[in-house]
């Protein structure tokens, strides 16, 4: 069997490789800590179970609609409204399944081969991957934590040419947590205003997990709302990750371009998550501003223990449910048979020493960091982090 050239396009994420490697010690004994997977430890919250149960028994089980039903798309209209005053119709929402899903579809409706994209750096492993599928050209733009990750407008502006397309960005940022306010988005807005040829994906997934205030999406700016795309779902926010729903809202024709491409994919998301998600969306959203305060907790606390850690630069993220610190100053020691020359290095020496899953850097397109999902407990954080400190206090 020959498979197609395309699948040499680009790599198995580091954060599923990882989670498959601690899965494997698990199986053989080994006490590991799993901090590799973003995935929220919560149950979902009981009301929009309650409501998947209902949907059940009251025998919604047909297919639907490509883009999703009439009365999600009206609740997912009326959630842009209520938290990030935007207006959108229905015909400017496409349901998926999966924000991934949605973003994919952005992607090869909107990328032509060479065409350039703009992806600053830390990003969420995905994206680029992506891009290579639609065979496109990735064009990386470094932001360290000096900056808090964050891009300047004068970094994006040296980065833009003639075939550049498009620029994907999250905030909150996975891996970095990092959080953009209005007015840094709106410096970065008067950069796109000079080129109109180049589209904006703005993943928001982690919107609600949110530790400075309100969530500001780059969709408000009147000058530039017909070349945004608005990418969230109900995995992070609702702890509802393997019931597979995601969205973006769009201009009406990516919205119809992304209908006719997954039509043929996967046509409608699942009746029951849909029913499911009307509930969570238009519902009291008192469960989530609880996981949000334990996500708040976890951060202090695993914020405060990686900058006790000689060597370790960590800053303390805005947003999300990760850690990203800089571990480049261990990089040329060794301990025992281990030697550390790069991020990867580190990231399996914790795995064998301390029993710890991280994810290396590079994964994001930062080598000199780690990323730490600080989303479980804290007796497991604690131990965590402690296993760390030790271990790192071995290198020479």
């Amino acid at each position: 069997m020959q498979l197609a050239q395309r699948l040499n396009l680009f790599s198995e994420p580091q954060t599923i490789k990882m989670a498959k490697m601690s899965r494997e010690m698990k199986a053989r004994g080994i006490n590991i800590i799993d901090l590799s997977l973003g995935e929220p430890d919560f149950k979902t919250p009981e009301h929009i179970r309650t409501a998947a149960i209902a949907a059940i028994n009251e025998g919604y089980n047909k297919y639907t609609p490509v883009a999703g039903t009439p009365e999600l798309l009206e609740a997912i209209c009326t959630k842009l409204k209520r938290d990030n005053n935007l207006d959108y119709s229905t015909s400017e929402i496409l349901v998926s399944t999966g924000a991934k899903h949605s973003l994919v579809n952005a992607v090869l409706c909107l990328v032509d081969p060479g065409d350039e994209v703009i992806i600053p750096t830390p990003f969420w492993v995905t994206y680029a991957a992506q891009v290579q599928l639609a065979e496109g050209v990735v064009k990386y733009i470094h932001c360290g934590i000096e900056s808090d990750f964050k891009l300047k407008p004068e970094q994006l502006e040296a980065a833009i040419t003639p075939k550049t397309k498009l620029f994907m960005f999250s905030s909150p940022c996975n891996p970095t947590g990092s959080v953009y306010t209005r007015e840094e988005l709106a410096a970065l807005v008067e950069v796109f205003k000079k080129y109109p040829q180049v589209c904006i994906i703005s993943d928001e997934i982690y919107e609600y997990i949110n530790f400075i205030g309100g969530h500001e999406s780059i969709a408000q700016f009147p000058e530039i709302r017909d070349r945004v795309v608005v990418i969230n779902g109900m995995s992070k926010g609702f702890a509802m990750t393997g019931w597979r729903l995601g969205y973006m809202a769009a201009p009406r024709e990516l919205v119809q371009a992304c209908d006719k491409l997954q039509s043929q994919f996967t046509s409608g998301a699942s009746i029951i998550t849909q029913r499911a998600a009307i509930t969570a969306l238009l519902s009291d959203l008192g469960p989530t501003h609880e996981m949000v305060a334990a996500y708040k907790q976890r951060r202090d606390f695993v914020s405060a223990a990686l900058q006790k850690i000689p060597g370790v630069k960590a800053n303390n993220p805005g947003g999300a449910f990760y850690a990203f610190p800089d571990i480049s100053a261990f990089f040329g020691k060794r301990y025992g048979e281990h030697v550390i020359e790069n991020d990867v290095d580190l990231s399996m020496f914790l795995l064998h020493e301390a029993h710890v899953a991280t994810v290396s850097g590079s994964a994001f397109g930062s080598p000199q960091c780690i990323r730490l999902s600080t989303a479980n407990s804290m007796e497991n954080l604690r131990e965590a982090l402690d296993r760390i400190t030790k271990s790192l206090a071995l290198l020479q």
